[in-house]
């Protein structure tokens, strides 16, 4: 493996890592009625490599599952990222 592809992997890696904490916080935050997380930043972080996280933290969490744009949206997300991943590298 080069080198750009263990940097992406790794990238790809803590950006999922990153979006599954911010998932179990929002979570936390829904229960306790405090100020939330916006669905934006959710889907920003998905788009940012973090796709998977979401989708753990998702099912993990037990949070978002019911809403169709995150039902649909992050996994479709997660398929162009392999998509592109296998793509480019």
């Amino acid at each position: 493996m080069f080198v750009l592809e263990q940097l992406v992997v790794a990238y790809i890696g803590l950006a999922s890592l990153f979006s599954f904490g911010i998932m179990g916080i929002d979570k936390r935050k829904a229960v306790k009625g405090t100020y939330r997380i916006s669905e934006n930043f959710l889907f920003t972080c998905a788009f940012a490599g973090g796709s998977a996280g979401i989708l753990a933290g998702m099912y993990i969490f037990k949070h978002k599952v019911r809403r169709w744009k995150f039902k649909l949206g992050i996994p479709a997300i997660l398929i162009l990222e392999i998509y592109l991943y296998f793509m480019f590298a």
